[in-house]
């Protein structure tokens, strides 16, 4: 080899670990390519991060269905009054009267459907102090159900005091077992999401929904007394037993929350348990010198009238009708200006 060759060879030999070197390293159009994609996987990186932190354990919860009630109305005949009221003490016969003045159970009850009737049964006490549906009315409703046909009646309520003591000192577990119903108490798996659009405190909340499935029909069997928060609790006041959830929130916009249950509830028709009224020391009661003998059932197509007939007629309020009726009335709900509806009334017995 001529010494140009070796020179030229020595010369490559000591040049090649550092052209090597040189292509392992980017060039700097290459550097700022790659430091590019690095910072937008790092960004990347960084917001599905953000997205995954799950502190509390909330985000990977399955998300909840929302259910909606259906409308349970009926039309009612032409010739039906808005509400019935019946005087008495036979609650069978009272019932019928009452019941045929809106246009009858054959009308509102058709062979084969499943029917819900809804009392009130929110505290532990003996029916006798009025702060709960009179069990005797329930058992005579129960028996007229059935015999226009129902194929199942259901009695469901949610109480604010233990459920199994609330039923049974009541009285109305008895009366629905006795009279034929099935018997719905709430437990935590009977409480599905449900949607109110309109509403203004629970446009989604906790719902006693287990004992709706498939019902066909829903009666409200309210009874009529004081409450120190909202004047009177009647058929309006009685779907509260239905929510679920921390529900004693709503005490502190009682009016609009009773105005909501109007709007989450339009059951086939309502009856005011007239038969004994607390007076005063409502909605729990506890002295029976606060109760007195009303000897009258109300049938109603029509809550807000019913509850504005038994304020003024019932309860013997002069005063201003309770808010909550002049918001129902607002939105559509009812009408309170009974005296200007179609009614009729009637002595039993």
């Amino acid at each position: 080899m001529s010494d140009d060759l070796k020179a030229h060879a020595r010369r490559s030999n000591a040049q090649a670990p550092q052209r090597r070197h040189h292509e392992d390293w980017p060039s700097r159009r290459e550097f700022l390519v790659r430091l590019g994609v690095t910072a937008a996987l790092a960004t990347g990186a960084g917001a599905l991060w953000k997205a995954l932190h799950d502190p509390t354990g909330e985000l990977g919860k399955p998300i909840e269905p929302v259910l909606r009630l259906k409308n349970f109305s009926l039309a009612p005949p032409p010739s039906a009054k808005t509400f019935g009221i019946a005087r008495g003490d036979k609650y069978d016969a009272m019932l019928k009267m009452a019941i045929g003045a809106i246009g009858g159970l054959e009308h509102f009850i058709q062979k084969g459907d499943v029917v819900l009737i809804k009392p009130n049964v929110a505290f532990d006490r003996s029916p006798k102090l009025g702060a709960t549906t009179n069990p005797d009315v329930l058992a005579a409703l129960i028996r007229l159900v059935r015999e226009a046909g129902a194929r199942e009646v259901r009695v469901a309520d949610n109480p604010i005091e233990s459920p199994e003591s609330c039923f049974a000192k009541t009285g109305i577990a008895d009366a629905a077992r006795q009279a034929g119903a099935k018997l719905y108490l709430p437990s935590p798996a009977s409480f599905e999401m449900l949607e109110v659009p309109g509403a203004k405190l629970i446009a989604r909340w906790p719902f006693f929904y287990e004992p709706f499935r498939d019902v066909d029909k829903v009666i409200g069997l309210a009874p009529v007394k004081d409450h120190n928060l909202c004047h009177a609790s009647m058929s309006t006041k009685n779907w509260y037993g239905l929510l679920g959830g921390r529900r004693n929130q709503f005490h502190q916009d009682i009016h609009n929350i009773v105005a909501d249950l109007a709007l989450m509830m339009r059951p086939t028709f309502v009856i005011l348990d007239g038969s004994r009224v607390l007076m005063k020391s409502g909605p729990t009661g506890g002295d029976l010198s606060d109760v007195t003998a009303g000897h009258t059932l109300v049938a109603a197509t029509d809550s807000i009238a019913a509850d504005a007939w038994g304020f003024s007629q019932l309860l013997g309020r002069t005063s201003d009708l309770p808010r909550y009726l002049y918001n129902a009335h607002d939105r559509g709900l009812g009408n309170p200006d009974w005296r200007n509806l179609a009614w009729k009334e009637e002595q039993v017995g």
